[in-house]
């Protein structure tokens, strides 16, 4: 028996003795629990009371609950000290404690427990050292997730004994000592993340050497630690699969290896802040995955090399802070994926090329800080996905090109300290966006346009040491600067605030008056011109606004964001666990934040299973295609050979399976039956409103998501099929999730729309009885729709969820009686067994939509 019974912990529910799974998860239950509670349940395996708000110390207690395989106590509030009597969970297999503020060392007692593979401490205040026997009493550990607390001493040698270990995780500890190189005993290794210790390399041998045994490794994240010594040469010997190599703030010295270039498929190289000197290798064009290098702040010198325009899926590029010379190579307009462009603090001279205009995509260019020299081109207009330009403190000369008004993402501008001269273009008002303008330290001449005055979010303005004249405009932003912004220039007058002389008003009321009623005369002869000629143009346009605002609201839809997979390496925390939104049998899927500030999803294949490439393609196919209301919003996609991932749209309130089975959450009348119209309105969008039948194939409350409005989206596209060419039905070996399985997909493998009406159908019935097609009730002969068609008739109060029914009026209960009998007749409809005799999406959504308008009134 297994039961989600969220929102309190009653007593009463000790008395479950049969009970396998408890879970009370993703809720916000807050205060202590009397874990005594579980003590009676003898079977119990699974207690999962993760992501809530409970107190208090964990129990010893727990202990006791011998049967147990899986504990989930993560993100919470829990303090004290770990019990050592976890030690005598001996069936346990994973122990998720992590986002607690548990404190005091990991009891060694947890690696005694022999079926133990997953332990999660992540993000605790936990201290002292890691045992000298680890591993040699739970041979079968998988994955070891430690970091974000104060766990001190060495990595134990003993560590090679793990010999099952995926992942190893330590990361943000005060760990110390050398890295031993028995890590390279671990042949399953796929993630290592160090970063952010104490730890050093033994003189005479190179840990990273001996991670080249390690051929399944696609993480290395060893960053902030004093290694000292150099990057060896075998480091082009790691595993083909490596995607990230992070090694910031070392110590290293001496070159980048040529043998680098080995490392195919890594997509992201972060070297910076180390002691590095040479040239960077030309073996570098080798990486055709890359997608961020990083190598600031070391003594690289030399130019720029050629190699790097081979980088055809760079995104980010950051060299400043070196010693590189020469000019910027012309062919970076080959890289037109590239994004973020630092070359910064260098000693790179001749003028910016201009085939660096024509990278329409770039977001951040910093090339202050070197002699570059030229001038400014119209061109800088085709920046226009720029929000921040540093070009301060080369030898710009000529004027701000006019063009530069354009720009309007931009955020932040600085042209200070060049030789720029001419007046500031009036166009500068038009970028909207614009919150820090630096000017300063130029030759620029004339007035500073009032236009400026429009720039609302203009925070910082700085045009001092140049030659302006003229009135200081007052208005906008202008009231909250000070004196600093224009010190300098010794023809500005304006407020006695800004320490300027004061500008002389001549008043000639007389003149001014004699202008006013010519122009007023002129004027009334103009409008009523233009009036005439303006009703005509208001018809035209009328007959054309409709049709030009869809076209420009497809175009919008057409283009996706484009992000990189170091963006989301960056968005969620280097794919931390804390992030881990949940794992299915294809993928992974976590919570992230871009650096806009926008929340996201991201849905990580499982690169290891066969055939995942197929499902990512499908999704991918289907995702890019079809637009609609109710469907997940795809946001970008991720893809190489060794790494698939999609980006969507982050969905606040979770999936329908949570709200169904909540209590905190529990769903009206209104809001059940509004979310099964918008799923019904997706699928007879996929059915019958797309040029081609697209079937679900997997259709479940899970995955049904729901927005801040509680609008239902439906998601999970991974094995959905595309009917093509007049073709009713497909055939496929691919399982969906039993229990929602129309009959001839099941036994013939035939799929067709009539599989998702089924599906529907069950989810139908689901959502308004709160019943799982997969409960311990159905057994044999019995199922969810045959239980429904018997009791539906004789007492269809027993089939109803009683939450629909309760606490309320006599009146209120019958109509709601009514409602969901309606209802679920109409899913009896969708779920027949003979496809033939199955309603379509398109009757359902009607009828569905009669069905709310009926009991509404």
């Amino acid at each position: 028996m297994t039961l989600f019974l969220p929102g309190i912990l009653p007593h009463e529910i000790g008395y479950l003795q049969s009970l396998l799974t408890f879970a009370v998860e993703r809720n916000e239950i807050a205060g202590s629990i009397d874990f005594n509670i579980f003590m009676n349940m003898s079977s119990l395996q699974t207690l999962g009371l993760g992501r809530n708000k409970f107190t208090g110390n964990l129990s010893r207690d727990v202990g006791n609950i011998t049967m147990l395989t899986n504990l989930d106590l993560q993100d919470n509030h829990f303090t004290g000290l770990i019990p050592i009597e976890f030690g005598q969970l001996y069936h346990l297999e994973t122990l998720g404690l992590l986002l607690n503020s548990l404190s005091g060392s990991i009891p060694h007692e947890l690696f005694n427990i022999s079926t133990l593979r997953i332990l999660s401490l992540v993000g605790n205040a936990l201290s002292g050292v890691l045992p000298t026997h680890l591993c040699h009493a739970s041979p079968f550990l998988e994955e070891l997730h430690l970091g974000r607390n104060s766990i001190t001493g060495a990595i134990p040698n003993s560590i090679s004994n793990c010999s099952q270990l995926t992942i190893l995780s330590l990361p943000e500890n005060k760990f110390s000592g050398y890295i031993p190189t028995h890590l390279g005993n671990l042949r399953h290794l796929q993630i290592l993340q160090l970063f952010r210790n104490n730890l050093t390399q033994a003189p005479s041998s190179s840990f990273i050497t001996s991670l080249t045994n390690c051929k399944s490794l696609t993480i290395l994240s060893i960053d902030d630690n004093p290694l000292n010594g150099v990057i060896p040469a075998s480091v082009g010997n790691l595993s083909s699969a490596l995607r990230t190599f992070t090694t910031v703030n070392c110590k290293f010295s001496g070159s980048i290896p040529v043998e680098i270039g080995n490392l195919s498929n890594l997509m992201a190289l972060e070297l910076s802040a180390n002691e590095l000197s040479g040239n960077i290798p030309l073996t570098i064009s080798h990486l055709h995955e890359l997608q961020g290098l990083y190598v600031s702040y070391n003594m690289l010198g030399g130019s720029i090399p050629h190699a790097i325009c081979d980088l055809f899926r760079l995104d980010t590029l950051i060299m400043s802070q070196n010693q590189f010379s020469g000019p910027i190579p012309k062919c970076l307009e080959n890289v037109s994926s590239v994004r973020i462009l630092h070359l910064h603090s260098n000693m790179l001279n001749s003028s910016i090329p201009s085939s660096l205009w024509g990278l329409k995509d770039l977001n951040s260019l910093d090339l202050s800080s070197n002699s570059l020299n030229g001038f400014l081109p119209q061109e800088i207009s085709n920046l226009g996905a720029a929000i921040h330009i540093n070009l301060s403190m080369n030898q710009l000369s000529k004027s701000i090109p006019s063009t530069i008004g354009k720009l309007r993402n931009l955020i932040n501008l600085s042209l200070a300290n060049n030789r720029l001269e001419g007046s500031i273009p009036v166009s500068m008002g038009s970028m909207i966006n614009l919150a820090n303008l630096d000017l300063s330290y130029n030759n620029l001449s004339g007035s500073i346009p009032k236009s400026l005055e429009a720039l609302q979010h203009l925070d910082y303005f700085n045009v001092s040491f140049n030659s302006l004249s003229g009135e200081i405009p007052n208005g906008g932003s202008f009231r909250n600067f000070t004196m600093d912004s224009f010190k300098g220039n010794e023809a500005l007058c304006g407020i006695p605030k800004f320490h300027v002389q004061i500008c002389s008003s001549i008043s000639n009321h007389t003149s001014k008056r004699n202008k006013v009623e010519r122009a007023s005369f002129i004027v009334f002869g103009v409008v009523a011109f233009i009036s005439i000629v303006s009703l005509a143009f208001i018809i035209v346009k009328n007959k054309r606004k409709d049709k030009m605002t869809r076209e420009v609201d497809e175009s919008i839809f057409i283009v996706p964001e484009r992000i990189s997979y170091y963006e989301l390496l960056q968005a969620t925390e280097r794919f931390d666990e804390s992030n881990l939104l949940g794992t299915g049998s294809s993928c992974s899927v976590y919570k992230g934040i871009l650096n806009n500030g926008k929340d996201i999803v991201v849905k990580v294949f499982n690169m290891q299973l066969e055939g995942i490439s197929r499902i990512f393609d499908v999704e991918c196919e289907i995702l890019r295609s079809i637009r609609h209301r109710n469907l997940t919003s795809v946001i970008s996609s991720c893809s190489n050979e060794v790494f698939k991932a999609l980006v969507l749209e982050y969905m606040p309130k979770g999936n329908l399976e949570k709200w169904l089975y909540s209590y905190n959450y529990c769903l009206n009348m209104m809001e059940r039956l509004n979310i099964m119209i918008d799923v019904a309105s997706a699928l007879e969008y996929l059915h019958h409103g797309y040029s081609m039948p697209i079937v679900h194939s997997d259709l479940k409350p899970s995955n049904v998501l729901l927005d801040e409005d509680m609008v239902a989206h439906v998601s999970d596209f991974g094995i959905a099929k595309l009917l093509c060419d007049g073709d009713s039905f497909a055939l496929t070996n691919t399982l969906a999730t039993l229990g929602y399985i129309a009959p001839e997909y099941g036994l013939e493998g035939l799929v067709s729309t009539r599989c998702d009406v089924y599906s529907y159908g069950v989810m139908l019935i689901e959502t308004f009885t709160r019943k799982r097609p997969s409960d311990d009730m159905f057994c044999g002969d019995m199922n969810l729709k045959r239980w429904v068609e018997l009791s539906l008739s004789e007492i269809p109060d027993e089939v109803i969820d009683a939450n629909l029914v309760m606490n309320l009026e006599e009146e209120m209960i019958d109509k709601n009686m009514q409602c969901v009998s309606s209802i679920l007749e109409l899913a009896l409809k969708c779920s027949a067994d003979s496809p033939g005799d199955r309603i379509n999406m398109k009757q359902a959504h009607a009828e569905l939509q009669k069905i709310k308008h009926r009991f509404s009134q």
